[in-house]
C-alpha cells in the first residue's frame, strides 16, 4: 500500500483537527493509538465495557441483542412503538425557491464492493454493474422522457437556491427497476451534489437520500452499454 493511504479514523480526525482544533478532544492524539478511541467508546456506549480487552479475544465478542432475546429495556418492559406525522411537503424550500422542477430525485448509496467510504472493487453484483462506478440508475421511461437513451452519459447538476453550480460529469445512464422520478448513484462520487446546508430537521445529517437534480447531455455522450 502507498504511504499516502490513510484510515477512515485518520481522515476524519484530520478534518476535525483542521476545523475544530483540539476541541472537544485532541483528535490527532486519539488516532495515534486506536485503544484511546475504544476507551472513549467503552465510556459512552452501553455494552462496550472493557472494549480493549474483549476485542483481543479470538473472533471478537458478542455485543448482545436485547430485542432478539425479547427483552425490552424500556420503562414498561414492553416493546414501544411510535408513529410520526408525515411531512406536508417533501421538497425543501432551498429547492422550491428556485422555481425549477427537478428532472429526478436522487439518492446516494453503496455498492456491493464497498464498506462506507472504503471501496474494495468496481463491481456491484447486487445490481449487475462491473468495472465502473460513475453510473446513474434510472427508470428507463425517465431516460426516454428526458431525451436520452440507455447507456448515454449525462452530467448531473443539483438544484439548490444559492446560485452555486454543483455538477458531476460523465455518468452513464443505466435503466433499472426503480420508481419513476427517482434515481440512485454511488457515493462518494455524487457527494459534490449535496449542499452543505441541506440537512435533515432535528438530525442535521446530510440529505443524501433526497437530492433534486437535473440532467444535461455530457460532452462524453457516446453510449457505452
Amino acid at each position: 500500500l502507498s504511504k499516502q493511504m490513510r484510515s477512515e479514523p485518520s481522515i476524519i480526525a484530520g478534518i476535525a483537527n483542521a476545523t475544530l482544533g483540539k476541541k472537544p478532544v485532541d483528535w490527532l492524539w486519539l488516532v495515534e493509538d486506536y485503544d484511546r478511541i475504544r476507551d472513549l467508546i467503552a465510556d459512552t456506549i452501553p455494552g462496550f465495557k472493557d472494549f480493549n480487552e474483549r476485542v483481543k479475544h479470538p473472533g471478537g465478542f458478542y455485543l448482545g441483542n436485547a430485542a432478539g432475546a425479547r427483552r425490552w429495556n424500556t420503562a414498561s418492559t414492553r416493546a414501544n412503538f411510535k408513529s410520526n406525522t408525515l411531512p406536508l411537503k417533501l421538497i425543501h424550500e432551498g429547492i422550491s425557491s428556485t422555481g425549477e422542477v427537478p428532472d429526478l430525485i436522487m439518492q446516494s448509496m453503496r455498492s456491493h464492493d464497498q464498506y462506507n467510504t472504503t471501496i474494495y472493487g468496481l463491481d456491484d453484483r447486487y445490481r449487475g454493474v462491473k468495472g465502473q462506478r460513475d453510473v446513474l440508475f434510472v427508470n428507463e421511461a425517465d431516460i426516454i422522457r428526458l431525451g436520452f437513451q440507455p447507456g448515454q452519459k449525462a452530467d448531473l447538476i443539483s438544484i439548490w437556491g444559492d446560485n452555486r453550480e454543483r455538477r458531476v460529469k460523465g455518468f452513464t445512464l443505466l435503466p433499472f427497476d426503480i420508481p419513476a422520478g427517482q434515481a440512485a448513484a454511488y457515493y462518494p462520487e455524487v457527494n459534490p451534489l449535496v449542499p452543505l446546508e441541506s440537512v435533515g430537521e432535528g438530525s442535521s445529517t446530510p440529505t443524501s437520500k433526497f437530492v433534486a437534480i437535473r440532467l444535461e447531455r455530457s460532452a462524453e455522450s457516446a453510449r457505452i452499454v
